[in-house]
C-alpha cells in the first residue's frame, strides 16, 4: 500500500522547470532512496512533498489525502517530518530545546518520554542535551535534526542527504539509526542521497533521477547490480569496458 503518490509533478524555480513530471511512490513501512548527481531535481522532490514549494502541475497523495501545495505546517501536522540537507537547526538553542522544538504542534503529554527515546537512539545528544546545537560537530547536528523531526512523530520522514560531509564511521552509524527508526518505530523513509553505496544499502526500492525527470526505478537490489548503476554511481567498471574511456559511455536510458 502507498503512503505517498506523486503524479506527474512539475516544479519550477521562476522560469527554470526544476521537476519534470516526477511520478513515484512510498510504500508504507519502506525505505525508498531517490539518487542521483547535483542538480538532478532530488532536493525540489522533497520540498514539493513538505510544501516549501509549489508544484505547478500534478499530485502529491499522502495517506489517502490530497495535500498539493498544502502550508508546510499543515504537511508537518499530517505527519510528515522532513530532515533537510544543510540540517538547518536552531544553533543558539540547546540541543533539548531544538528537540522540544520539533514537537512544537503536539499536545499530548508525551514528550519528555520521546525526548528520552531520541536520546536512547543518539547517546551522543544526551550527553550534550544542554550544550548549544551551534558547538555541536557536524555528525551530532546530523542526529539533532533526525531527532527533532522524530519528535513529531512522523508517519513518513524525509531525508535529504543525512551522509553530506560525514566521515565514513559516522556515514554508517546514522545509516545503522535510520535503518532502526524504520523497523523499530515503523517510520517510512524517503531518502535522497549522493552516496549511492549507502542509499541501495538501506533502501528497498530506488528512483534515479537526472535533469530533473526520472530516468530509472526497481528494488534496491537490482539497481545496485545494474551496470549503469555500478559504472556511474558506485565507481564499478565491469573488465570488458576497462578500455573504453569514460566520456564516451552512454547510460541506457537516454
Amino acid at each position: 500500500m502507498a503512503l505517498l503518490n506523486l503524479r506527474n509533478i512539475e516544479t519550477y524555480y521562476g522560469p527554470v522547470m526544476a521537476i519534470r513530471g516526477v511520478s513515484l511512490e512510498v510504500a508504507e513501512s519502506s525505505i525508498v532512496t531517490i539518487l542521483g548527481a547535483n542538480g538532478a531535481g532530488k532536493t525540489t522532490v522533497l520540498k514539493t512533498i513538505s510544501g516549501a514549494m509549489e508544484p505547478q502541475k500534478g499530485k502529491v497523495t499522502f495517506d489517502d489525502q490530497d495535500i498539493t501545495s498544502r502550508d508546510p505546517d499543515r504537511v508537518a501536522r499530517l505527519g510528515i517530518g522532513h530532515v533537510p540537507e544543510g540540517r538547518e537547526i536552531f544553533p543558539f538553542l540547546t540541543v533539548e530545546e531544538n528537540l522540544r522544538m520539533g514537537a512544537f504542534a503536539r499536545k499530548d503529554r508525551g514528550v519528555a518520554a520521546d525526548i528520552d527515546l531520541v536520546y536512547g537512539y543518539f547517546p551522543a545528544l544526551a550527553e550534550r542535551r544542554k550544550l548549544a546545537g551551534g558547538f555541536l560537530s557536524g555528525g551530532q547536528q546530523q542526529m539533532l535534526a533526525i531527532g527533532r523531526a522524530l519528535m513529531a512523530r512522523p508517519k513518513l520522514m524525509l531525508l535529504d542527504e543525512p551522509s553530506l560531509g560525514l566521515s565514513p564511521r559516522l556515514v554508517a552509524e546514522i545509516a545503522g539509526i535510520v535503518k532502526r527508526l524504520n523497523e523499530e518505530q515503523k517510520v517510512t523513509m524517503l531518502l535522497v542521497e549522493q552516496n549511492a553505496r549507502m542509499a541501495l544499502d538501506l533502501g528497498d526500492y530506488g528512483y534515479v533521477m537526472e535533469v530533473g525527470r526520472i530516468v530509472m526505478e526497481d528494488t534496491c537490489e537490482r539497481l545496485a547490480g545494474a551496470t549503469d548503476i555500478k559504472e556511474f554511481y558506485l565507481g564499478m567498471k565491469d573488465q570488458g569496458v576497462r578500455g573504453r574511456r569514460r566520456w564516451k559511455q552512454r547510460k541506457t536510458w537516454r
